[in-house]
């Protein structure tokens, strides 16, 4: 019984821990492209 209860545990884990990475990977390819684009917008339209 406590065999199972560990894999089922680790199995949890392991299914959070990539949900959070992806997240994570995520949101930091966003921040990435997002930020110097919305700078480089604001650049050109200002001088519009």
């Amino acid at each position: 019984m406590w065999r199972f209860v560990d894999d089922l545990a680790g199995a949890l884990y392991d299914i959070f821990k990539f949900i959070l990475w992806s997240i994570s990977y995520l949101l930091a390819g966003m921040i990435i492209v997002a930020v110097p684009m919305y700078l480089i917008v604001l650049v050109v339209g200002y001088f519009q």
